[in-house]
This record gives structure tokens, C-alpha cells and sequence, in this order.
């Protein structure tokens, strides 16, 4: 293993270094970053803290610093202390100042203000907690997205993934036997996608779930024939509709949400074409 020390520093909440440094780390097998996470860094005497555990513990340093005269700061210390250090965004914002012929604003924390895009994103986690699992079926149409699919097949968090984005997104459980909501079959607006998955993959994840319920007894919920037959019935009712559908197995959320979203973003350009 390759262990090695990795700063983050922020002048905002660090979630956007972090998973910027997150899908860097995965490219590199051997990697055992131990990482230390300086958040909301936007004085001198705060850089010199910073500094401080950079000496303490020296490695690689990352940072998102805006402010010319603490990023000067923290630029000099690391080079006096001789470690490897790179703005993590500054080949984007390079870019999109050539494009766009703007200077940027050097305010530090700009994604985190409460505008606009921030009061519809909440007013999206609202709207996907309210109808998750059915409930709520006769607003339906006010979602942008309802994801149809039988139970365990990643519904629940890749709703609150794209509510997150800002995507007002439902979701129906299939339950064989148990009739769809007939407001489901009209929707004018919202766009139905179902979730599917291998049998074999479902019916493990069904068995872990009883047993993390301590349900010890046979059941039919995780038997794999009975689940092969659950997601046939399920993909007919999808091809009946033209619902598109997205293989969920072995799909991480992300990749899953990624998914949707390429097929809402195309379906909404066709509507405007």
C-alpha cells in the first residue's frame, strides 16, 4: 500500500475538494490516502494552522482557496516547507474565464449562498420525501421524474441522489399483485423510467435484508425463482408502457442517477427542439 498524508484545504465546506480528491484516489490501486480535511481556511492566522499540521504531517496538499492574499499565504508556506501542493480548480476556472471573457468574483463559498438553485433543491428533497414508496400518487405529475421498480432495486437513495440535483423525482413500488396507481398510466409532464436488476444479484440483497430483520424463515420475497418471475412481470408492464429502463445491477447510486439523468436531459431537449 501506498499510505500517504493528503491536505484538503477549503475556504468552503470542502465538499467539493473531497470528491474531487475521492475520484482521483480510486484511479490508484495501491493508495491509502490518509486524509486531513481544513475547512473554511479564509484568514492568515488560519493558514498558519493549516500550515502547522502540513509540517506535523507532510504529503500531498490540495486546495480551494479564492481569496489571492490567503491563497498567497498558504502557497508560500507549502513551498517553504517544500510539499507538492495544486488548486484543485484551477484548470476549470482558467478555461471558463478564456470562454467567457469574465474575471472571477474571488469570493470564497459562492456555491453554498442560498439562491435560487438552492430553495428548488430543498423544495426537491421535500417533494422526493413526501413521495417515496407511493406515497402521495395523485401528485405524480408535479414530479420531473418517477422511478417505477421492484423492491430493493435502489429506489429509495437514488431518489434522494437526484433530489439533491434538484429533480423533484417519485417513487412506485412494482408489487406483483398489487395494482399500480392509476395516476401512474396519465402522467403529462413527468417522465417514467423503471428499475431493473439480475434475479440472482436481488435475491442476495433480499436474503441480507431479512436478516438484518432477523426474519429467519422461508419466504418468497428472496426465493430467486419467485424474484425472476417478479422482474419479468415487471419488465412487461415497462416495454407495455415504453417506459425506458437502466439495469441497476452492480450499479453504484451515482452511476445509476447518471443514467437518468442523460435520459431526462435528452428527452427535455426533444421537447424543445
Amino acid at each position: 500500500m501506498s499510505r500517504f498524508n493528503l491536505h484538503l484545504v477549503s475556504d468552503a465546506t470542502g465538499e467539493t475538494l473531497t470528491t474531487i480528491a475521492n475520484a482521483a484516489v480510486v484511479q490508484f490501486e495501491s493508495a491509502e490516502p490518509q486524509k486531513h480535511l481544513w475547512p473554511m481556511i479564509r484568514s492568515r492566522a488560519q493558514v498558519d494552522t493549516v500550515l502547522a499540521g502540513i509540517e506535523g504531517a507532510p504529503g500531498l496538499v490540495l486546495y480551494t482557496v479564492v481569496n489571492e492574499e490567503t491563497r498567497a499565504a498558504l502557497e508560500e508556506g507549502c513551498r517553504r516547507l517544500g510539499v507538492k501542493h495544486l488548486s484543485a480548480l484551477d484548470p476549470v476556472m482558467m478555461a471558463l474565464r478564456e470562454f467567457l471573457g469574465q474575471a472571477t468574483t474571488g469570493r470564497p463559498g459562492t456555491q453554498h449562498e442560498m439562491n435560487t438553485e438552492y430553495f428548488e433543491r430543498i423544495e426537491a428533497m421535500h417533494y422526493t420525501l413526501a413521495h417515496d414508496d407511493g406515497q402521495m400518487a395523485d401528485d405524480l405529475d408535479r414530479a420531473d421524474i418517477v422511478l417505477v421498480g421492484v423492491s430493493r432495486s435502489s429506489k429509495t437513495p437514488t431518489s434522494m441522489y437526484l433530489a439533491n440535483r434538484g429533480l423533484k423525482v417519485a417513487n412506485v413500488p412494482f408489487v406483483p399483485g398489487v395494482p399500480l396507481p392509476d395516476e401512474l398510466f396519465g402522467l403529462k409532464y413527468a417522465m417514467v423510467i423503471g428499475l431493473t436488476t439480475a434475479p440472482d444479484r436481488l435475491s442476495q440483497i433480499r436474503r441480507n435484508r431479512l436478516l438484518s430483520l432477523k426474519e429467519t424463515h422461508s419466504s418468497d420475497y428472496a426465493d430467486e425463482e419467485q424474484v425472476k418471475e417478479e422482474l419479468i412481470e415487471a419488465k412487461r408492464l415497462f416495454a407495455k408502457q415504453r417506459w425506458p429502463v437502466i439495469d441497476v445491477t452492480r450499479k453504484s447510486i451515482e452511476e445509476t442517477a447518471a443514467a437518468i439523468l442523460s435520459l431526462y436531459q435528452r428527452r427535455r431537449a426533444e421537447k424543445q427542439a
